[in-house]
């Protein structure tokens, strides 16, 4: 569901002049975009921690920085907005988007800028599926055809998809280690040193 406004009630918490008879529709918009990214990106947070049914609106908007009404303005009611959480097309996007010899590396530091500056982990939400009921399988489901088979599909090679697996599993080792364990060593190394080390044991299974 796509719902924008320019001119939401004044005062509403994460729309910054959203009261003034009439702002320009262009910066308007980008402020609407910019709050429902957090609000996706809290709801993504708190995926990685609790399960759905224990996550409400209120601590949505907590972690968001606005209002529980202005959720609902933007996304409906709460299943909408979990279903979109539900995808990982865009986090998978992001996560691959470098050329295969360099992509270990690329995926590597994107999981650790994306815990360390946004909150977030790209892919880190799968581990708590068991935690979601029927919309685990629909995460799993999920996971597997738009970050494992889509990562598959660009690796030449025998067990291509094996190796997709190992590769991503990695990942979530790392993320694991850093988001949910939070490693003391590993949160306290240098990003580009940890990128060295690791990011050739993922690039391993993708250019063996």
């Amino acid at each position: 569901m796509t719902t924008r406004s320019a001119t939401a009630p004044a005062g509403q918490a994460g729309e910054p002049g959203s009261g003034d008879a009439g702002p320009p529709r262009g910066p308007a918009r980008r402020d609407a975009e910019a709050t429902k990214a957090a609000i996706l990106r809290a709801v993504r947070h708190l995926l990685a921690r609790h399960a759905q049914a224990d996550i409400t609106l209120k601590a949505v908007a907590d972690r968001a920085g606005v209002s529980a009404p202005l959720i609902l303005k933007y996304f409906g009611n709460k299943d909408t907005l979990f279903a979109q959480v539900m995808s990982f097309e865009g986090d998978a996007a992001a996560l691959l988007d470098a050329p295969l010899a360099d992509l270990g590396r690329h995926m590597v530091r994107h999981v650790l800028v994306s815990q360390t500056e946004q909150g977030a982990d790209p892919v880190l939400r799968i581990v708590f599926a068991p935690l979601h009921g029927e919309q685990g399988d629909i995460l799993r489901t999920n996971f597997r055809t738009q970050v494992v088979d889509r990562l598959a599909a660009r690796l030449g090679g025998p067990d291509a998809g094996l190796r997709a697996e190992l590769a991503v599993g990695a990942l979530l080792g790392l993320g694991v280690m850093f988001g949910i364990a939070r490693g003391a060593e590993v949160r306290a190394a240098d990003l580009d040193d940890l990128v060295a080390r690791y990011g050739p044991l993922v690039q391993a299974q993708l250019t063996p």
